[in-house]
């Protein structure tokens, strides 16, 4: 196992250096440049070669290594897509217990922190998923049951599914299992399967209740997947897509003033 895309990436990477320097933003923009994780490989590319899962995990995390490490140097965020956290419970391992289960996860998180052991925390975020598509997900493993394990992975910010009917009620997960000081939790306020546009008095009103749990300093708005997590795959339009994230932005800032009178009128009570 060896990493072969060194040119492609460093292709890519500079031509999206390129195009974020055109924009012009205010100040140092934080581009957020994603990757797949070590488990979320073994899940799509079965092992053929290795002597057990292990060993093809640990040849995927040092091959993935350079291409985590690139993205970071060239000055962007790592994302690393995790479904094989959650996703992976009702795919490959729906026969498994769930301690089975968990015991599965441990080792691609324990994969994913070997690979990004030379990475600031800071510096990267990792994305747990249940499945971007529209089905019943009545199979999915519940939070609590991984939240402990999926905490324990070296990203500081934790991107979740707050936004669909099955996870939507997940942000009480974290009244029992504290957020540890050095996370993020970037919930996500938005669905990524239905061309809904979310109202930002919704979009706000999810905002408020993480932030009311983990503290508002450790909340970011984020939706729930990509809107194309599939080449050629759009089950929403592009036109509704750019909707649904102006009203991200507008919830993102009704929270914000919301939660900050919430403070002032706290400090004066």
């Amino acid at each position: 196992m060896r990493y072969t895309g060194t040119d492609a990436l460093a292709a890519e990477l500079a031509d999206l250096r390129s195009a974020v320097d055109t924009v012009g933003a205010d100040g140092p923009a934080e581009v957020v440049v994603p990757a797949a994780s070590p488990g979320v490989i073994s899940i799509f590319l079965a092992n053929r070669h290795y002597a057990s899962h292990e060993e093809y995990l640990g040849a995927l995390a040092e091959a993935m290594r350079s291409e985590y490490e690139a993205i970071v140097d060239a000055g962007f965020i790592l994302q690393v897509d995790c479904p094989d956290l959650a996703m992976g419970r009702h795919a490959q391992h729906a026969a498994a217990s769930i301690e089975e289960f968990r015991t599965a996860i441990a080792g691609h998180v324990e994969a994913l922190n070997a690979a990004t052991a030379n990475i600031d925390p800071d510096r990267m975020r990792m994305h747990l998923c249940w499945g971007n598509y529209a089905g019943p997900h009545h199979r999915d493993v519940d939070l609590a049951d991984i939240v402990d394990i999926v905490l324990g992975a070296r990203p500081r910010g934790v991107l979740l599914e707050a936004a669909n009917p099955r996870h939507a009620h997940e942000w009480a997960v974290f009244e029992d299992h504290p957020l540890p000081e050095d996370k993020l939790l970037v919930p996500g306020v938005i669905d990524t399967c239905t061309n809904y546009v979310e109202h930002p008095q919704l979009v706000a009103e999810r905002l408020a209740r993480y932030a009311r749990v983990v503290g508002v300093e450790r909340v970011l708005a984020g939706t729930d997947c990509g809107f194309a997590t599939f080449a050629s795959f759009t089950p929403v339009h592009p036109r509704v897509a750019w909707a649904k994230l102006g009203s991200l932005v507008e919830g993102a800032r009704l929270a914000t003033e919301s939660l900050r009178r919430s403070a002032v009128i706290g400090a004066h009570a």
